[in-house]
């Protein structure tokens, strides 16, 4: 029975010191989030933002992509 005391004491303190390291960790990963958020250089969500004209022609491209394999669906078929 002492033996399985002893297991359990040493089980409680590897507990503890696995506790205080996460929370270390999450104070890294707080720290490190912050300094991502301040040099961001695009929008806070850190998004990039398309012009309209460039949504047009990304548009138009995968229009002609789309009507390319359709034509050679239909070659195929």
């Amino acid at each position: 029975m002492a033996n399985l005391a002893r297991v359990l004491h040493e089980l409680q303190r590897q507990r503890l010191g696995k506790q205080a390291e996460l929370k270390r960790l999450g104070q890294a990963i707080a720290a490190l989030g912050k300094l991502k958020g301040q040099h961001s250089g695009s929008g806070a969500k850190g998004t990039r933002r398309l012009s309209v004209a460039a949504r047009k022609r990304i548009i138009a491209a995968q229009k002609t992509r789309w009507a390319k394999w359709r034509a050679q669906q239909k070659k195929a078929a």
